[in-house]
Order: C-alpha cells, then structure tokens, then sequence
C-alpha cells in the first residue's frame, strides 16, 4: 500500500507563517510539523512509499524530506505541482494517480488527526473501492466537507453548500483507494479539472460516484481532529498533540 499527501496549496490564511513555508511544514507538536505527523501516521499502519505532492514553497519540503525518511524508514516522492497557484487540488491528487496501484491512504497535508483514523479505514477494507474518513458526531456548519448518504450507506453528494440538517458528516480529508477504483477516479479527477480548475479532488470522488462507481464511508469515532486552515485551526492543532 502506498501514501499519499497532499501538500501544494499557498495556505494564504496562516500568513506570515505560509510566507515562506508550506503549512503542511508548520510546526504543531514541539518541532513536529503536520507532514511529519502524517508520515508518522501512515508508518504506524505500516505504508513506507508515500508521494507528497509539492507546490507553494516546494523547496522546503525538500529540505526536510531526507530526515523524514531515516527518522521514520519510508521513502518520500515529492511530485510537483507546477499549477498550484492557480488550479485547485483535483489535479494535485490526479498527479499522483499510479499510487493508486496497489492502493493507497489518500491524507490531506493540513490535517492533523491519530493513527485510529487510518487504522478505521483499513479495518473497513472491502466495503467500497473507495472508503472515506467520516466524522458524523460533528455539529455541522457551512464551511465543513459535507457527506451525504443513500439507504445504502453509498455516496451521493460530497460538497460544502450541502444542509447541515441534512448531512451525514463531514469527511475529513483521508481516503482509502483500492487499485480497482484507480483509473475510473483518475479519470474522474481530470475530468473535473477539465471542467473546471477551481474544483477540490472531492468534487472528482463526485464525478466517480455519479458515473455509477460505489464510494462508502468509515466512521471514525470519538476522535479529535481538525484541518489546520487558519491561525486558531493551528491553535487547536497544537491544544490537540499537546493532549493526545
């Protein structure tokens, strides 16, 4: 099984802080950061090849990237993502499409979340070619990755503008996909970014659900969790490791 991160985007809302570094590489628990808590996390369910896709402050990554390697024993491929201040991060995970072979943990690069959340996906293995991460204890508000669900538990809409009344969640930017589900999603990706360059990969799981494919969900429990968007994000982030 692979790792894949997905760390390219300009983290606009943390500046100063994102001035020179990707918010992926801001530090969240002493001198960890959120990338090397998301290579720590897929280590422990033991995924050792991990693609992270680059973009704003590439470089940086690259700085860290060889002391990831040996403090953890995995490899690092860093994939650049030459489009990054312009499109959206449908293309950002098509880039990393044949990761997808054998299959692969799909982790947003602004997430911090424990281990349990990868380790609830794999125990679910075999429900869907593709499970997402969902948590459904969550209040729900407007900005959230919303889910909705058919009587079936399968995926009919993933989008931010659905009712929160509604909802059955909120995914939380991890994903296992099955090397069954990889061309049809890839596919499905750069159709969306085809469409339209402003659109999240969520929209391309839309797309590979509306062609017909089946796309399920894992419930993560009571786990604390949170995306890092903006400074009280990272706020929470640090309150979180500081507890867990």
């Amino acid at each position: 099984m692979n790792g894949i991160v997905l760390a390219a985007g300009g983290g606009t809302r943390l500046r100063p802080l994102t001035d020179a570094l990707p918010k992926t590489l801001l530090s969240v628990d002493g001198d960890r950061s959120i990338l090397e808590l998301a290579v720590a996390n897929l280590r422990d369910v033991d995924v050792t090849d991990v693609a992270v896709v680059v973009g704003h402050a590439a470089a940086a990554i690259s700085d860290v990237a060889p002391a990831l390697e040996r403090r953890y024993g995995v490899t690092l491929e860093l994939r650049f993502n030459d489009k990054y201040a312009v499109w959206n991060n449908a293309y950002s995970l098509w880039l990393a499409r044949d990761a997808f072979d054998p299959s692969a943990l799909v982790v947003n690069g602004d997430t911090v979340h424990p281990p349990a959340v990868e380790q609830r996906l794999l125990d679910a293995r075999g429900a869907a070619p593709v499970l997402l991460a969902l948590d459904d204890r969550k209040a729900l508000a407007d900005e959230e990755m919303k889910v909705l669900l058919d009587d079936d538990g399968r995926l009919l809409r993933i989008n931010k503008a659905l009712d929160p009344a509604t909802a059955h969640g909120e995914y939380i930017g991890v994903t296992l996909v099955e090397a069954a589900a990889g061309d049809r999603l890839a596919a499905a990706l750069q159709a969306v970014f085809e469409r339209d360059t402003t659109l999240y990969y969520e929209d391309g799981y839309q797309q590979y659900a509306d062609w017909g494919e089946t796309v399920r969900t894992a419930p993560i429990g009571a786990v604390d969790w949170v995306e890092v968007d903006n400074h009280d994000d990272l706020a929470r982030a640090r309150e979180l490791v500081c507890r867990s």
